[in-house]
């Protein structure tokens, strides 16, 4: 299999499968090893997710090994092909069908080939190695192939973390031998899950962006707005929003807005920025 396919089973098929489609398209095969026609059609699929670099996913069900998962969709024959995007089956068939109608379906379904990385500008390149949902998928994958390698492990619960997997993210860091459970990127992610916890039940990003607007020294709001920000990855908008509640009123909750920047330098990777919000909370304080 190449990168962009991969076995999917029921325990992993929500975050696998139905998550990810949300980013990218996934397209289910439900096959067996007996069946003639999955063998006709499974190498043409395979050649397509390949050429399409990343355009969509090929999940491959064996309706042998995940009997679960046949009978939840109710297949009746295979093989049958399943498209979900933004979380939702959005069509398919059971046939064997020719190259050229299966990429019929894929343009029907404005699914696109992805430029090579080699061609794209490095900033794309990197934002696209960056997808965690993609990240996620690759490394279990991986995982199939070696399920001892504990590096791994790190990395596919880093990736989960990412995706806000919690979890099955924690259970893979605690399963991990304590040179690796040391990993300084371990540690971050875990603060970052901890500051999830904490922030769960608070107003969605919208509704404290709304309250700052209206009154900007909501400093609640600065606080919330600033965690949640930095849950969600947005790590300058989120060291932004605490620098702002520390300007407005360091003495907060006796000193709470020193806490969370220090707390959240600890948690962020950009090291050049977080040197950045240092020296910018320094200059508050001369």
């Amino acid at each position: 299999m190449n990168t962009f396919v991969f076995d999917a089973k029921l325990e992993s098929f929500e975050q696998d499968v139905i998550n990810t489609s949300k980013e990218t398209p996934v397209l289910v095969d439900f096959w067996a090893e007996w069946c003639v026609p999955c063998k006709q059609i499974g190498p043409l699929l395979e050649k397509l997710a390949l050429e399409f670099n990343g355009g969509f996913l090929l999940a491959k069900v064996d309706v042998d090994k995940e009997q679960q998962l046949a009978d939840y969709f109710q297949i009746k024959s295979i093989p049958t092909l399943m498209l979900l995007k933004d979380g939702k089956i959005v069509d398919g068939f059971s046939a064997a069908l020719p190259e050229a109608q299966l990429r019929e379906f894929l343009t029907h379904h404005q699914i696109m080939a992805k430029p090579q990385l080699a061609e794209m500008p490095a900033n794309v390149a990197e934002t696209e190695a960056a997808d965690p949902h993609l990240e996620v998928v690759r490394l279990r994958h991986a995982m199939a192939e070696a399920p001892d390698d504990d590096a791994l492990k790190l990395e596919l619960g880093l990736a989960l973390a990412a995706t806000q997997t919690y979890a099955e993210a924690l259970a893979l860091f605690d399963a991990l031998p304590a040179n690796l459970a040391m990993d300084d990127r371990v540690a971050k992610a875990r603060a970052r899950i901890d500051l999830a916890e904490r922030v769960k039940d608070a107003p969605p990003v919208e509704v404290l962006a709304a309250a700052i607007a209206s009154k900007p020294e909501d400093f609640e709001a600065h606080r919330l707005l600033g965690l949640q920000y930095l849950v969600r990855g947005q790590a300058e908008a989120g060291l932004a929003q605490l620098l702002e509640l520390f300007r407005l009123n360091r003495d907060y909750q006796d000193g709470l807005p020193r806490k969370l920047l220090i707390e959240a330098f600890n948690m962020v990777d950009d090291e050049d920025m977080v040197r950045q919000y240092r020296r910018k909370m320094a200059s508050l304080l001369n």
